[in-house]
């Protein structure tokens, strides 16, 4: 069954495009080469409800849905992965967060400033013994009879470098393994918190990842999100959302490789003809579109079950798997079709084939996913 998306979706998506065809595409090659987190772009998209999107008016979000959402997302991702990851992770992860589980005093402080790019979230959960085993938490806090005390490093942290306040994992009951966990809200300049070096990546550049380090951090019993022990099942439900956002990315950089191929197979004349007139070709790009077509609706599916309210989890794990293998296949096979033309460094396909390997990692791995899916379908 093939989603149409109303009206109201299709005119948010079709401003997301119009700003990553205008603003984000013709910086997207400097961002990867320079490493340099893009702070004007990300103002510009909080104007426009880019860093809120889900989130209600009242809050200074967007107020759309989710397939609204994907919509948007796929189309930044388009012109650049690492922009779409900055909102991603805001969105998804921070703003939503607080929206469904921060208190009203939270909420006052920081959703409004998140949902319109006055502040920049990040979320801190990986650490380096806590990775695809999320509930393997070192960082500990301890209460001190008036707050907690936060000790322990988090990894890979995206968005560190330009955060305004983290979202952070830390095990307060250590004998409760997952259900030991709670979270808490941090603002990055706290005393105690420090970052480290910029992570160089193989793609995605631009994210501004760090670890980040809670040294003694002292932090209010006001900065605990929900309630002590949830922050496990309140990181599990924000992951649902942000692996439903990492497919739209996927999708978005398998397109743009798709289209680049396209461009390319018209042009590219040997033996006498386009090669897009050689069947070989021909049964690539027919792959790329087909593959990346089904992912599109498991997106749109995981994106409709949440919109509708429900909980997404065996949908957003059959998108984020689908959509990001799909995707690496399609930069594959551009990066095939352009020979040595893709394989330059510097070329659009080059810095979309780095770009794609990333979303079978992060937010969970393609392995994760297939144990989630398989989980809920041996039930």
């Amino acid at each position: 069954m093939r989603v149409q998306p109303t009206a109201t979706q299709q005119a948010f998506a079709e401003r997301a495009r119009v700003f990553a065809e205008t603003e984000v595409a013709p910086q997207a090659a400097t961002i990867d080469e320079q490493q340099a987190f893009p702070r004007a772009l990300i103002a510009q998209a909080g104007a426009l409800g880019l860093m809120g999107v889900t989130i209600p008016g009242t809050w200074g979000g967007a107020g759309q849905d989710d397939i609204a959402y994907v919509l948007a997302l796929e189309a930044v991702a388009r012109a650049s992965a690492t922009v779409a990851v900055i909102l991603s992770v805001n969105n998804s992860l921070v703003a939503e967060t607080l929206l469904h589980h921060g208190s009203d005093a939270q909420r006052d402080q920081w959703l409004r400033p998140l949902a319109t790019g006055t502040a920049i979230g990040a979320f801190a959960l990986s650490e380096t013994q806590a990775g695809s085993d999320a509930a393997n938490q070192q960082t500990t806090a301890t209460s001190d009879g008036v707050g907690y005390r936060l000790r322990g490093t988090k990894v890979w942290v995206a968005n560190a470098e330009a955060a305004t306040v983290v979202v952070v994992f830390a095990v307060t009951q250590p004998e409760r393994r997952a259900h030991g966990i709670s979270a808490f809200l941090v603002p990055i300049d706290a005393p105690g918190v420090t970052r480290g070096r910029l992570i160089d990546s193989l793609g995605v550049r631009g994210l501004g990842c760090q670890d980040v380090t809670f040294d003694d951090v002292h932090v209010a019993s006001s900065q605990l999100i929900g309630e002590p022990g949830q922050g496990f099942a309140i990181a599990m439900q924000a992951l649902d959302g942000g692996r439903i956002a990492i497919a739209a990315q996927a999708l978005g950089v398998g397109e743009a490789a798709l289209h680049e191929a396209l461009t390319y197979a018209r042009r590219r004349v040997v033996f006498g003809q386009p090669i897009a007139q050689f069947q070989a070709i021909q049964f690539m790009l027919a792959d790329m579109a087909t593959n990346l077509e089904a992912a599109r609706m498991l997106t749109w599916q995981a994106a409709t079950t949440r919109a509708r309210g429900g909980r997404a989890t065996l949908e957003a794990s059959m998108a984020k798997l689908s959509a990001s293998e799909a995707a690496h296949a399609s930069a594959d096979r551009a990066m095939q079709i352009l020979a040595s033309e893709g394989y330059r460094r510097g070329s659009t396909v080059e810095r979309l084939f780095r770009d794609v390997r990333a979303t079978e990692i992060y937010q969970g791995t393609s392995e994760v996913q297939r144990m989630i899916i398989a989980d809920t379908v041996l039930e």
